[in-house]
């Protein structure tokens, strides 16, 4: 699934995504960690993966995620490559 980052703190390695529909979804370090990279600037298109109590994955999307009434958790945020 793809999503434009939204914030990022370098000390910490964390931060949140859009959804393309506008849903902000934070991201921890292991997430960020994950995808190997080494900063991310506000903007940028990107790459997740989602989990949840459904399990919805990089081909599923958040509101599968969030249905069983957790919330969606990014566990990989890397680069969209073209």
């Amino acid at each position: 699934m793809q999503a434009t980052a939204y914030t990022y703190d370098p000390q910490t390695r964390s931060g949140s995504v859009l959804l393309d529909d506008g849903t902000p979804v934070p991201f921890d370090a292991a997430a960020f960690d994950a995808g190997g990279l080494r900063l991310l600037r506000p903007g940028q298109r990107v790459r997740i993966v989602l989990e949840g109590p459904t399990n919805a994955t990089d081909t599923g999307n958040a509101a599968d995620a969030a249905g069983s009434g957790g919330e969606p958790r990014v566990t990989l945020v890397t680069l969209v490559t073209f």
